[in-house]
Parts: structure tokens; sequence; C-alpha cells
């Protein structure tokens, strides 16, 4: 174990770069007692004399012992229990003395001055300075005891006398013109000390400033005068007679006109790409990040920015473009390090590797470069502590890389990018950065192929920018190759692009290759150990089309449990291969999706893993419509090898439709393409679970493509669950006929599968249709039909639904008496079940009937019950339509107001459900009396 012992300020310990907690008075006393004696021992009297001082008690040896193994203990934590030796007499601490800053410091010093006396200017400046940055405050401020006093009084000494020392050295190499304001802020502090003013004198007169040295020296003849009662030195004296005679010997000699150990600032960056685009909000927080002072409470150490974000995303351009803008506030220049942490083909950077590149860049060289990771990040912090530094640390692996090449001065700044996103690291700010819009992408395609070929096709152009994604990297290697291939037109480019098989190897040009970036990242995964499982996953997820990736929905893509699915996830996402999505959700982007399609998956997994997905889904969707619609109408019937998701109220199922819309779409497109066993169960549950939700327009293509697969396997009772649905969903389009053609041809196939009874439903969709057309005496012969069917089957379920529809054939014939009855009667049925949204159509049902016969004050109420019903169960269609003829009721009844705030409620449904344009709802509300609008016209 390595531990590091600093008393030259706050007290800090350290084992192997983490912190050792060490509590109380005497046991910070008794370590640094023996850290000021380190590798040396010390006597147990001493120990009891300096830090117990007076106390006179029995078991003070025993207190020293226990003191002691406490102190043991700390080290243990950190495998380093034998590091306070046992000898006779007394302990020793067995480390080096360097590894204690004190010591650190003399010795520094020690050798500053050997290298002076040898003639080793420039060395001897880099150790006064080495020597110098290890103090960060006052010695030992936490020890009351007085050897502490007294050691922490001779340390102070030695440091003003470095300080003198290294000023002196400095004033000999020209360095005159940069000290004369440091002086001043140490004499100012230090007002009896002739040395450092004689100092001030003489940097002040080779800066032609010679009436401010001798203010200096009458300024310090006064002080002294005042306080002491003494005049001034001999040597100061003399210095300030030469001042005013303006003595030659003060000029400094021409071969010494250069500063000490101060070769010419680094200026390191790579040149910043002419095609870099956008990205002005995220230059603007990095500028102020790198030229802003430190923020409150950050006492040591530089202000480090982390810009995160996949491969490709114009991370590194992004770094070396705000470096550009504000490197000339940097003073002792800026560095630049690759560290090849996800680049293809090369070995990341070790700490050691890249401390090389820093230590030369700041002037050390061959031997005077550590080859010992400790010792070389050791000299990099003190080389950096008083520096105004900025280091670019591109392509980061992980926050292991980068820790140990923070500089230490908080004059510094570090800017890094890396995939990950390096949360771990200290005084660290955080840019996420994301990919570019597609004006944004557009603009950055026309810096590379020219603006003239990309503004002649701006659609073509705004396609490219869409299957690349935003992803810079993609956009400058089809900007290059346009720009190569002068016969090609974005048009043709596109085309090209659109090809998926194809679009990962368009993707590749020059030394620009979209693949190759990804596969860093996805093999750094397969090293890792503990990051195996995320490796394996992202090969998974080119199996499914999904949006989004749930934990539910990756657990049983890879048959795992979700605790280990969202580890993997997780590790994805730090990988930068995934994005967040929302809580417990996780997108993929396209390429990444690609290049996961071109993995190898074992045949096991390859027949297996979509199918149990498509069968959760299926699974989930029927469970939601059990609980929304009820078993023996929607639910459970089609059978699943999985249990889905946990759904146990309305609010659950509502809010998983919701939130899983696009993935069941996709899941339902899939299905058909893979011709699963899933298909026409996917395609029936969504039709219900949309359609009460107006979300018509995806429906009809879903349901086709799974009409066609049924249609090839034969699979009559398929057909007929799915005409039924797509005759359903024309209906409420209001496209009457062709419904009634798929709901006849549904009938037939009940015929062809031998299931007769089957039919009530179909027959009950068709009693619906007539109705709207106007054929009554078709919809009264469908329905009865129905109702014979449902009463003989007693699925008393069936029968409300298909009594509910007779009312509105009733009251459209003007049977007003038997409208009424028969509403009163499916509601009596309907509580009998207690279903919610079939509880809410039931009174919506009545509320009809009364307002056809005159009765509203009993309409509005039945109206208002309906609304809250639906909208519980979310039958959000149906809850537009109550809200519609509400209107239309309160209207009737003189309370104008009331009546356009539920014809507000009404279109403000619709619109939500994009069945009405936000300026078709203008128009209608516009209106004082609005017109029926096609969706509630299309609806009973």
């Amino acid at each position: 174990m390595r531990l590091e012992i600093r008393c030259l300020g706050p007290w800090e310990v350290e084992a192997d770069g983490e912190p050792v907690h060490i509590a109380g008075a005497r046991r910070v006393g008794v370590l640094a007692r023996l850290a000021l004696a380190a590798g040396r021992s010390v006597p147990a009297e001493r120990l009891l004399s300096d830090v117990w001082e007076s106390s006179s008690a029995a078991t003070a040896g025993k207190q020293v012992h226990i003191v002691i193994s406490k102190l043991r203990e700390a080290f243990a934590a950190h495998g380093g229990a034998e590091l306070i030796e046992t000898v006779p007499g007394g302990y020793r601490l067995a480390i080096e003395p360097e590894h204690v800053d004190a010591h650190a410091f003399t010795g520094l010093a020690r050798r500053a001055r050997a290298a002076c006396a040898e003639g080793g200017f420039t060395s001897a400046d880099g150790l006064f300075r080495g020597a110098l940055a290890l103090w960060r405050g006052p010695a030992l401020g936490e020890v009351d005891a007085t050897w502490a006093r007294i050691e922490a009084d001779r340390l102070e000494a030695e440091r003003l006398s470095v300080l003198e020392d290294h000023a002196e050295l400095r004033l000999s190499a020209g360095d005159h013109r940069a000290l004369t304001g440091e002086l001043a802020a140490y004499v100012s502090k230090h007002p009896l000390r002739e040395r450092p003013a004689a100092q001030l004198m003489l940097a002040l007169y080779r800066d032609d400033r010679a009436p401010e040295a001798l203010e200096v020296y009458q300024r310090l003849r006064r002080t002294m005068v005042e306080e002491l009662g003494i005049e001034p030195g001999t040597e100061i004296r003399r210095l300030q007679q030469a001042v005013l005679v303006k003595d030659p010997e003060l000029d400094l000699p021409p071969e010494r006109r250069s500063t000490p150990g101060r070769p010419a600032a680094p200026a390191e960056l790579p040149a910043g790409t002419q095609a870099f685009t956008a990205r002005t909000a995220e230059i603007e927080q990095l500028e102020a990040d790198l030229t802003g002072t430190p923020e409150t409470g950050s006492t040591s150490g530089s202000t480090v920015s982390v810009i995160s974000g996949p491969g490709g995303i114009g991370k590194s351009a992004l770094a070396v473009h705000v470096a550009h803008s504000v490197a000339g506030r940097f003073t002792d220049g800026v560095i630049y390090v690759d560290l090849h942490g996800s680049t293809a083909g090369l070995t990341p950077l070790t700490p050691v590797e890249a401390l090389g590149h820093l230590l030369r860049s700041l002037g050390l060289d061959g031997t005077a470069v550590p080859v010992d990771a400790e010792e070389a990040a050791a000299r990099y912090r003190s080389l950096t502590a008083a520096g105004h530094l900025l280091v670019i640390l591109d392509n980061a692996r992980d926050a292991r890389q980068v820790r140990s090449l923070l500089p230490a001065g908080p004059g510094c700044r570090v800017l890094v990018t890396s995939r990950d996103p390096l949360v771990t690291l200290d005084n660290a700010r955080h840019l996420r950065l994301d990919r570019l819009d597609d004006a944004e992408a557009v603009a950055l395609l026309a810096r590379v192929a020219g603006a003239g070929r990309v503004q002649a096709e701006p659609e073509a152009a705004v396609e490219i920018a869409r299957l690349c994604g935003g992803f810079p990297l993609a956009l400058r290697v089809m900007g290059a190759r346009l720009a190569a291939r002068p016969d090609w037109s974005p048009a043709d480019l596109a085309v090209r692009l659109a090809d998926a098989t194809r679009r990962l190897d368009l993707l590749e040009y020059a030394d620009l290759a979209v693949r190759a970036s990804l596969a860093v990242s996805h093999e750094q995964l397969r090293e890792e150990p503990g990051r195996q499982d995320a490796a394996r996953l992202l090969a998974l997820l080119g199996l499914v089309d999904l949006p989004t990736h749930t934990l539910a929905t990756t657990a049983a893509l890879t048959d795992w449990t979700e605790h280990r699915a969202e580890t993997a996830l997780e590790h994805l996402t730090d990988a930068r291969l995934l994005e967040p999505a929302g809580s417990g959700r996780y997108r993929i982007h396209d390429l990444v999706r690609l290049y996961a399609r071109e993995q190898k998956v074992s045949g096991e997994d390859r027949a297996g893993a979509a199918g149990r997905v498509l069968d959760h889904y299926l699974a989930t969707a029927q469970r939601a419509c059990g609980l929304l619609f009820g078993d023996g109408v929607a639910g459970n019937l089609f059978p699943t090898a999985r249990a889905g998701e946990e759904l146990t109220s309305l609010a659950d199922a509502n809010d998983w439709v919701h939130r899983e819309r696009d993935n069941l779409l996709a899941a339902a497109r899939q299905a058909a393409r893979d011709a699963d066993p899933s298909t026409a169960g996917l395609a029936n549950a969504i039709t219900w679970l949309f359609e009460r939700r107006g979300w018509f327009p995806e429906l009809i293509e879903v349901t086709e493509a799974a009409l066609r697969l049924a249609g090839k396997q034969e699979d009559w009772t398929a057909r007929a669950y799915l005409l039924q649905g797509l005759g359903g969903v024309h209906q409420q389009l209001g496209r009457f006929l062709t419904g009634a053609t798929y709901l006849e041809e549904g009938l037939a196939c009940w015929d062809r599968a031998g299931l007769p009874d089957r039919k009530a439903g179909i027959l009950n969709d068709l009693g619906v249709t007539y109705t709207l057309m106007g054929r009554y005496d078709d919809a009264h012969a469908a329905l009865d039909q129905a109702l014979a069917i449902t009463e003989r089957t007693r699925r008393r379920a069936h029968e409300s639904y298909v009594r509910n529809n007779r009312v509105h054939v009733f009251y459209r014939q003007g049977r007003h008496e038997e409208a009424v009855s028969e509403a009163r009667h499916t509601l009596a049925l309907t509580e009998e079940s207690g279903d919610t949204g079939d509880l809410g159509i039931a009174n919506d049902s009545l509320a009809d009937a009364y307002r056809a016969c005159g009765m509203a004050h009993d309409a509005v109420e039945r109206y208002r019950q309906a609304i809250e019903l639906q909208r519980t169960a979310g039958h959000l269609m149906g809850a537009a339509v109550s809200c519609w003829w509400l209107g239309h009721t309160l209207y009737d009844l003189g309370r104008h107001e009331e009546a356009r705030r539920s014809w507000q409620e009404s279109l403000e449904i619709l619109r939500e459900a994009h069945l009405l344009t936000p300026a078709e709802v203008a128009g209608y509300l516009a209106q004082p009396f609005p017109d029926t609008p096609g969706p509630i016209r299309n609806q009973l």
C-alpha cells in the first residue's frame, strides 16, 4: 500500500489514492509526530510528552498503545496494518520520507539550492516551484500541541526562505516583471523582512520603476523605526543608494536575460474542423465553465468539464472548437492528449503513458519523467499546482484513466471527452451531447459536400439527415462521398442510404467509419468483467424492432430476471449504445440497431428471443383487454406461453397502453413479417385497445398484414376476429360500405371455422354499421340474430352490447318508448357486471334515448355520468361522443355557455387523438352552433 500524508495545509491521509479517515486529536497528533520522523523510530516517552503533554495519567502508556492500535486498524482497512512498526522503546512509521509532504518540501528545497550552486537554473526553478506547490495552507494547523506549533513555525520559516531563494533565482534570470506583483503582496504580509523588500526594490528598478523602488525602502524604514526602533540593515541601505545613482551594477547582465525553467508554453491543439456546425448553446456553456471562477466551496484542484455522448456524435470536434476559442486565456498554454479510449485498432493509453505525455509537454524529458505511475502523478501535480493551464483529455475510456491526469492548480481547467459519462470525477461539470436536429444536420452536410448541391435538393438532404440520425460522423461521411462523386446527386445518395442492408457500408469513407466507431464500444463491453451480458444483449436487441425497450420486454427477450436485464441495459447506456427514454425505458439509435443486427447470435437465441417478446406483448395486451372490456369479450382469446406484465386495475391497463402504443404497433408489424404465432392475437388486441381511443390510422395496416398471414394459413378463426376489427375501424372512419363488406366476410369465416355461435360479435357490429347507413330493418335483423345467440349461449356481457345498440335503432325510428325501455334494461344488465366502460356506454345510450324523447334534464345527468365513467375506463372516443351530445342538450335547454364548454371538451379529445387538426377545432368553435364533426357522426 502507498501511503501519502499531507500536513502543509488541511490534514490529509491517502492510501493508494483513497482517503483514510483519522478521527480524534490524539490519533492525528500521534500520526503527525510519527510522520515527521518517517522512517525513524520515535520513543514512546517522546509521544507521551509531545502528544499528551502535561497529562500524568497512570494509564498514559496504555493510551499510546490504544491509539497506535486504532491507527493500525484504520490502515488495515486499506491493506496497510503493518505500516506502524513496534521497535524497541517506541514506534516507527515505515514509509519513505518523501511520502510526507513536509519531508518532500525540504527535500525539493535542498535539491533546488544544490542545483543553483551548480548553475542549473532551469532545474532549480522547477524544483523550487514543486516545493512551494506542496503548501495548501498553514502547516499542522489541526494539531494544537506545543511540539506541533514549534514544528509549524520551523516549516513556515523554511517556506519563507524558499520563497525568497526562488525570487533571488528569478531575479538573476530576468523574471523581474512577473515578480513585482508577487513580491509586493509578500512584503505587505511580512513588512519587517528586509530581504524580500530588497528583492522588490531591485525588481521594480529593473522594470524602470525606480521611484516605486525607493518608496519600498521608505516604507520599510518607517515600519522598522516605529515598531523596532532601529534602522534598516547595511545591505538594503546600500541598495537604496545604488537605486538613487542608477548604479549599472543593478542592471541584469545581457547573457542572463531569460526566464529560468519557462519553456515556450505548450500549444498542442489540433486544427479545428472547417465543417464544424451548430452547438451554439453547448459552446456557450463550455466557454463559461472553462473561463469562469471555480464554484464556491472548491478548495483545490482544477475545474473539469466532461463532454459525453455516443461515438460519432461530435464530442472531439466540439472540444477542440471550444478550446481554440478560449486558449488565449491560459498563460501556461494548452496540452492535448488523445487517450485512445474508443479508437478502433488502438489500445487505450495507460495513466503512466498519458502522464509521460503531459510531463514532456511541461518541459521534462528523459530520466526526469518518472516511470512509476504514482511518482509521475505526484510530479505532474507539483508542476501544475500554481499553473494556469488548459488540458484537453480527448477520447477517455473511463474515470480511472482520467483521474490521475487532472492538474492540481485551481487556475487550471480540464476538458474531457468520453463515451462514458464519468460521473465519479470530482469538481466536474457534465454536458451530454445529443444528435443534431434536421436543420443542423443539413447545414453540416452542406459544409462538407458544398452548399449549392445540398440547396438544390432540399428534400433529399433532409432524408439523408434523417437516415444518418443526426450523427455528425455519419453526416461527414455522406458529405465526403458527395464531394468525391460529383456525378451523384443527394437524391441518388438518399436512395442508396435508404437500403438498411447497405447503410453501414455506405457510412464508411477513407478514415471515417460509423461501424468501426460502434464496434469499439461493443468490444470494450466484451472485454470488461461483469459487462458481457451487455455485449450479448446488444446483439439480441437487433432481433426486435421496438422503438423503446423496457425492463419487462428485455427480460422476455433474454429470458433473464428484470434485475439482470436492467444491469445490462444500464451498461449499454453507459457505453452510449443506448439512450435513456424515460424511467425504466431505453432507446436504440437506428445506426446502432443496424450494427446490432450484424452481430452473431446463437441459433437458439435467434429462434426464441423475438418470439418471447411478441408473446409477452400479446399476453399483456390481452390482460389489458380483459380489464378494460372483460375477458369474455376481448381478453384471453389467443393462447400465450408467458404471463405478461402484472396489470391489476383499469388505471394500470390504461397507463400501459399509453406507454406502449408505439411498441405495440412495432410488435404487431414484426409478428406479421416473421409469421409469428402471435400475429392475429396482437392485431386483434391492439384493435380493441386503440379503437376506443380514436387511434385509427395504423390499425388498418396492422390488421391487413395479419389478415394476409391468416389467409395463407387458412386460420378461419383468426380471420373472423380480424375482419370484425377491420370492419369496425372502417365504420368509425365513416367508410360504412367497406366496413359492412368486411363484417359480412367475417360471418362466412365463422361458418368455415364451424363456430356459428361466435357470430354474435360481428352481427352486433353489422347492426351498428347498418344503423349508421340508415338501413334500420337490416340493423334490426342483424341485432336480433346476435341477441338470439347471446341469449342461447348465456353470454350476458354480449347481450348488453347488443341491446345497447338496439336502443339507437329504436329512437332513430321514432320508437321512443321502446328506446328508453331497452336502454334502462341494458343499464340494469350492465350494472350486474360492474364494468366501468360498459356502464359508461349504457348511460350514454340512455341519455340519447332521453334526449330523443324530450327528457333533456334526465339526459344531461346521464351524459355526465357517461363521460366520467368512460374517461375512467379510457374510452376516450365514447367520452368525446357523450360530451358532444351533452353540448347539444344543454344548448336546447338555453345553457349556451355550458354547451360550448362541453363541445370544446369533445373537440379537444378529438384533437389529441389526431382526428382533428387545431385549425379544424378552431373552425368548429367559431360557429355559434357547430356542425357535428365526422368522427362524432361515425359513432352511435
